[in-house]
């Protein structure tokens, strides 16, 4: 006898959620803010240039390689100096990695002939996709910003230890550091801390107490009142010295963070990284679309939360699927809700491109503390950002 049992599924009310973030001195994010600065150099000399650098630095090098279509005034020469610039900008002036010391190599050339003709609008073809591929967008109400608590925190946390470094209120900190929080969820929203971990580069002359007590006070500033964890739940430096860090202890590579440059694991994940790449590249821009809209959504009170996939095809111009989840917290048809994004933004790679004036140089601010839940800039800088959607949506339902 054969038995079926149906199982059902239910959302979980209270639990434990934990996210990571990095600093901008760890060393995958300094080789995302290199291969962001690249981007940037290109675009600041031709909007319509191609970008595809990836970025390796080890202890005292820097590798750079890829792909690019642009002016020839962005040679080899210059890729070194931005680079240089780059890793300064950070703070590096460490023996085993140094602005100034390191050697820096650069292997970028022409971009594929193949990949240009699906990309390039030609004859009644439009602008296609620089690739295949999915992409997710997320919002939900657990912070003003419309982004997961945990996730959003850990990088506040490092963001203003970072700022602290620069202007020399926390000294003895180097620019490498970690975080991670775990936060206690009941009905649904997070409402404390059950463990913090902060694990930061410092000199040589700190003990691990030392750096704790510098720490400490970035991390209460940070969580809202009521929510620092239990003193033994607070973890600094949990292996003892922290001396030996970014690149010389270990080596980074553009697009490893992909999780804490977006929701911290509180959403699905395409895959596809975001450094180093031009606004052609649906895995950057239809990302950016995504959260685009799924913040729209929420800010539009339309739900609580909103997850949106899209898909593409290379060198096709309209998406293969605009995929709406609202997690049971909405108020609208989820069909009809994708219906009307799609009337309110075009979600081809141009209209993306277009719609959030992403060929501009503002992609460097946005290789660490994360992609999304930023303020908009005045330059167009996380235009993605925006909440200008929230009445066309509503029209157009």
């Amino acid at each position: 006898m054969v038995v079926f049992l149906e199982v059902l599924s239910v959302s979980k009310e209270n639990f434990l959620f934990t996210s990571e973030s990095v600093s901008e001195g760890h060393p995958d994010k300094v080789s995302d803010r290199v291969s962001d600065a690249i981007v940037d150099t290109f675009l600041a000399a031709d909007p319509v240039s191609r970008v595809a650098v990836e970025t390796l630095c080890t202890t005292n090098r820097v590798v750079l390689a890829g792909e690019v279509r642009g002016p020839d005034s962005v040679t080899h020469e210059k890729m070194e100096e931005v680079a240089r610039a780059a890793v300064k900008d950070i703070g590096y002036e460490q023996d085993g990695f140094h602005w100034e010391k390191m050697d820096v190599e650069v292997h970028v050339h022409a971009q594929s002939v193949d990949i240009a003709q699906g990309v390039d609008a030609s004859g009644n073809k439009d602008e296609g996709a620089g690739d295949q591929g999915i992409m997710f967008g997320y919002a939900c109400r657990e912070t003003d910003v419309l982004m997961p608590a945990p996730i959003h925190y850990s990088h506040a946390i490092l963001e203003e230890l970072a700022k602290a470094r620069h202007a020399g209120e926390a000294t003895g900190l180097g620019p490498d550091s970690k975080s991670q929080l775990t936060l206690k969820y009941e009905n649904g929203q997070p409402v404390g801390a059950t463990s913090v971990v902060v694990s930061t580069q410092h000199s040589a002359d700190l003990d691990q107490e030392a750096v704790k007590e510098i720490v400490r006070p970035y991390v209460e500033k940070v969580l809202p009142a009521g929510w620092m964890c239990t003193e033994d739940e607070f973890y600094v430096n949990p292996t003892g010295l922290f001396v030996i860090g970014g690149p010389d202890g270990d080596a980074g590579l553009t697009g490893r963070k992909i999780i804490v440059d977006t929701y911290g694991g509180a959403a699905p994940h395409g895959g596809g990284a975001f450094s180093g790449k031009d606004p052609t590249k649906v895995d950057r821009s239809a990302a950016y679309a995504a959260r685009y809209l799924a913040k729209n959504v929420v800010a539009a009170e339309l739900a609580e939360k909103c997850t949106i996939q899209l898909a593409y095809a290379i060198g096709v111009s309209k998406p293969l699927s605009v995929y709406v989840d609202t997690a049971g917290t909405g108020s609208i048809d989820e069909d009809k809700l994708s219906a009307a994004l799609q009337e309110v933004m075009d979600l081809s790679p141009r209209g993306i491109r277009e719609h959030l004036g992403l060929s501009r140089p503002i992609y460097a601010r946005s290789a660490a503390y994360g992609h999304f839940g930023r303020t908009p800039d005045e330059d167009g800088g996380f235009s993605w950002e925006k909440t200008d959607l929230v009445e066309p949506l509503k029209a157009a339902l």
